[in-house]
């Protein structure tokens, strides 16, 4: 039985390869979490371009809402988070233009340099604090532009991916702040779009909705899905609609002197600062300066994580079934620090082939040639750690408080292998959990929202009530120390 005298709430948590619905439950500071629906989130590809299936997304999400009825969850809102910087353009009509295209896509391969024509990339860095990817949305949108696509001249409304399918949900339309601090387009200062930016890429903020920022009220769901989902009036709240953010928040941290580090398809590693850190020296290590849930900044990096062995995992299953807990045994058979790679160089972006680019990268670099399973998955968990520890060492430096542990959260947060390789290298306490920060985060948001959680120290004293954690303390921190100078020897710089 349900007790539906308690908060209830629902999560809808879009990640880059899958999805799902989690209820949570909140009652006297603990949070109770209940998957209601898992689904795989797959790339389209057509005509050599890669794209999220948006229709899909949001039957997935009708889906979720109709099976939260029927399982006798009252629920009181709901709220959305997805991956960063893609997006739905929208005609005059409401309607979406075209399916979105993927961050995965390779046609915006090159298209920094290619803006730099318009803005130096010195000077577009320190406009927006952020990281410079091909990807960002802003290098999205000059691709379009610069190929001429038929789109173009007629949107009318861009809406983030968390903000496309809310406006689905509710017809209302607004720009989350944390979703749109990772385009590249927004000053972090005033936390509004950059005209002079947008100029270039012969928009104007109007052709964007009005801002608001976590914890805001979209509106109720549409008579249309009302009727689809046999639910009364749910409302739909702008979480934090970058998931990163909603993860963030759900730090179980219990002092200020911490990092943290997402751990899923993509690792982003970083701290909370209380103002934009933008200067020659995050320009230089390209740090980003990323919305915070509670109006804090996330200083980070992204760094290509278990993309790596996602994409190795599906070449080696067509020979053979397997599961992750497979892939770390054979890792933990195989030699140490055989060979290394740099995780953020772009051959592993979008290879055809992963397991061939991280063979190739090796033996371009001089290193012995991973063949086994349990040789290159060993490459990568190694090569992860390492990477970290470079990371943590930047933010050490531009950090002004001492920090004392690292945080793990998200799905990664499960391997206890990576887990320990990463205390190891970066020689401080590694704290691992929850995994599932982006949903609690979420959750927790929308509570926030109506009035049943304070602050953010509430909301992390929840997560630390409500959840079991792991702690990892380095050994052999000298070991890895030294080969940690072997893997800065054949480290590439992203190109």
């Amino acid at each position: 039985m349900n007790d539906n005298k308690t908060k209830q709430y629902l999560a809808i948590d879009l990640g880059a390869s899958s999805g799902r619905s989690i209820v949570g439950i909140i009652k006297d500071d603990h949070l109770e979490l209940r998957e209601i629906t898992r689904f795989q989130n797959p790339m389209i590809e057509f005509n050599n371009h890669i794209y999220w299936d948006l229709y899909y997304l949001y039957d997935q999400i009708i889906k979720s809402i109709k099976e939260s009825k029927q399982q006798g969850y009252n629920i009181t809102s709901m709220g959305i988070d997805t991956w960063g910087v893609d997006f739905v353009c929208f005609g005059s009509d409401g309607k979406p233009l075209r399916m979105p295209s993927s961050y995965r896509d390779t046609s915006t391969f090159g298209a920094p340099d290619r803006f730099y024509a318009k803005i130096s990339k010195k000077e577009l860095y320190h406009k927006t604090g952020i990281q410079i990817m091909n990807f960002n949305s802003l290098f999205q949108l000059d691709t379009q532009l610069y190929n001429k696509s038929s789109i173009y001249p007629v949107i009318d409304k861009i809406l983030f991916m968390p903000d496309a399918l809310s406006y689905m949900l509710t017809g209302k339309m607004v720009t989350e702040y944390t979703i749109a601090s990772t385009s590249q387009m927004i000053n972090p200062y005033l936390k509004k779009f950059d005209e002079d930016i947008l100029e270039k890429i012969e928009l104007t903020s109007n052709n964007f909705a009005p801002i608001v920022f976590p914890g805001t009220k979209v509106g109720e769901l549409s008579d249309s899905v009302k009727k689809q989902t046999d639910m009364d009036e749910v409302a739909v709240i702008a979480v934090a609609g970058h998931d990163t953010a909603s993860a963030v928040l759900a730090t179980p941290a219990g002092n200020e002197n911490f990092a943290y580090l997402s751990s899923g398809t993509w690792s982003l590693m970083g701290v909370e600062a209380k103002k934009p850190i933008i200067n020659e020296e995050t320009y230089n290590l390209n740090f980003t300066n990323e919305g915070g849930a509670d109006g804090s900044v996330r200083l980070l990096k992204n760094i290509c994580g278990m993309w790596l062995i996602e994409r190795c995992k599906k070449e080696w299953e067509a020979e053979v079934p397997l599961t992750y807990s497979d892939i770390v045994e054979e890792a933990e058979k195989s030699p140490p620090f055989a060979s290394f790679i740099n995780p953020d160089a772009q051959c592993f972006a979008n290879p055809e082939l992963m397991i061939e680019a991280i063979k190739n990268y090796c033996k371009e670099t001089g290193q012995r040639v991973p063949v086994t399973i349990g040789e290159i998955a060993r490459c990568i968990y190694e090569s992860l750690a390492l990477r970290y520890k470079q990371v943590l060492e930047n933010l050490e430096n531009l950090a002004d408080f001492p920090i004392q542990t690292l945080h793990i959260i998200g799905g990664g947060s499960k391997n206890n292998m990576l887990n320990q390789f990463t205390a190891n290298a970066i020689g401080i306490r590694v704290v691992a959990g929850p995994t599932e920060a982006t949903a609690i985060g979420n959750i927790l948001l929308q509570a926030k929202a109506d009035k049943q959680v304070e602050d953010k120290q509430h909301i992390r004293q929840i997560v630390r009530n409500s959840t079991s954690l792991e702690e990892f303390s380095p050994i052999e921190n000298e070991l890895w120390d030294n080969h940690y100078k072997t893997y800065k020897n054949v480290f590439k710089e992203k190109n």
